[in-house]
């Protein structure tokens, strides 16, 4: 049996319901899903339930949407087997996800004022059900409105590419200002569960992982879509040297995946969630 450790449902930035995914994972012979969405919990302990009676362990998860304010790089840091709905998660996510429905409403008016035939009502419908509107929905509306016919191509990035290197910013990027990315470890220590590294070579972040580590990261996602065969070697090189769990998963987004991939597809296999159940450790009740 597989496992599948990076998966996000609608009510992130994903394009299928947990009901999909879950018929999905019965298809490819998948045992263990962690639902990662970002920056969320919601739903998690009804899916726990649900994933039962398919005979499908649904391991509790969030995946941060931290920042590294030293090397100016964003950061994503896994939890898994975290409490659902603990306080230091909320206190740590709801505003960010505030902040990222602000943005994704700017994003929209300057698309609008730049002539796409766009409505920021018709970007809210496609995210109906999660916890905001991401690029992926705003682009899905231009899709609908006939200016491209995919997520992540050249109008993707003409319009959020961040600049840099002489390059302008897109039109429809507006900067958002991230968590920092150990106060994510903390969160998630906090909440009784286990922080992982999440892609570090998609956001080269391997500098970073001994400053997680003395604060408690556990993991490194070792085997991911979009890691090369350079990346994993070093994400391995770094999980010997430090005793962190070696992980993988699909992020799987659906439709909205930067890459089409089939859930289970990066299974680190089941020895890898027995062996995040054996650094679990009790919940702390302090919020950060």
């Amino acid at each position: 049996m597989k496992v599948e450790l990076h998966c996000h449902t609608r009510i992130s930035d994903g394009s299928s319901t947990f009901a999909e995914i879950l018929e999905l994972a019965v298809e490819q012979g998948v045992s263990h899903i962690a639902i990662t969405n970002h920056d969320t919990t919601r739903d998690l302990k009804e899916m726990m339930e649900i994933g039962k009676e398919k005979q499908i362990e649904i391991i509790p998860g969030i995946e941060i949407s931290g920042f590294d304010f030293k090397r100016n790089r964003r950061v994503h840091i896994l939890g898994y087997f975290i409490e659902p709905d603990h306080a230091s998660l909320l206190h740590l996510c709801q505003p960010f996800s505030e902040k990222r429905s602000f943005a994704s409403m700017e994003m929209v008016t300057r698309l609008i004022a730049a002539g796409y035939s766009i409505t920021w009502e018709r970007c809210k419908a496609i995210a109906k059900g999660g916890t905001g509107v991401y690029k992926q929905h705003i682009m899905q509306a231009l899709i609908e409105a006939g200016y491209t016919d995919s997520i992540y191509g050249d109008l993707y990035k003409k319009l959020f590419n961040r600049g840099g290197n002489g390059e302008q910013p897109g039109i429809a990027f507006v900067p958002i200002e991230y968590v920092d990315a150990k106060l994510a470890v903390k969160a998630i220590i906090d909440a009784g569960g286990v922080p992982v590294l999440a892609h570090p070579g998609q956001y080269r972040n391997f500098e970073m992982i001994p400053e997680l580590v003395e604060l408690g990261l556990q993991g490194i996602e070792v085997w991911h879509p979009l890691h090369t065969k350079e990346d994993e070697g070093m994400a391995m090189q770094f999980a010997e040297h430090y005793h962190l769990i070696m992980t993988g998963g699909s992020d799987f987004h659906g439709a909205y995946g930067e890459k089409e991939v089939l859930i289970g597809s990066k299974s680190p296999g089941i020895e890898c969630v027995n062996a995040l159940k054996t650094r679990i450790k009790p919940i702390v009740k302090s919020i950060l």
